[in-house]
């Protein structure tokens, strides 16, 4: 066995290496604690926005992005993002890549970061309330 071969890994055990970090929120629980002042970071893509909606008040932010716009030290942050006491709610369609991007936020010093299970879909299946993106 070659010494690549021996140091791969698989997606599921990376995934649940990530969960294990994480305090999962049930879509309600997650929509209550915007009440208290987290912040839902969808970073779905621009076009499954508009197919399907957005969570009212979350904030796009392309998951290709996302470390360097909530990283305070990386000189490319959104000072609207980048509290490290805030708690923030990662979303994307299912509830998969979130649960890799909340737990390499967490790496990065925000310890509240978490994600929905699942993600938007069970966001939507959960009745909770959903936003039509318009042009202009």
């Amino acid at each position: 066995m070659s010494t690549d071969e021996r140091s791969t890994t698989t997606i599921g055990i990376l995934l649940e290496a990530a969960r294990a970090k994480l305090e999962r929120l049930d879509p309600a629980v997650a929509h209550e604690a915007t009440a208290s002042g987290a912040v839902i970071v969808d970073t779905r893509c621009a076009e499954a926005r508009h197919a399907n909606g957005v969570i009212p008040g979350s904030v796009h932010v392309p998951l290709s992005v996302l470390y360097w716009r909530l990283d305070p030290t990386s000189g490319h942050d959104d000072k609207t993002l980048s509290d490290r006491s805030r708690q923030v709610i990662v979303v994307c369609a299912d509830g998969y890549s979130s649960s890799l991007a909340a737990a390499t936020l967490r790496e990065l010093g925000f310890h509240r970061a978490t994600d929905v299970v699942g993600g938007f879909n069970g966001w939507v299946a959960a009745g909770l309330p959903v936003e039509r993106l318009t042009d202009g």
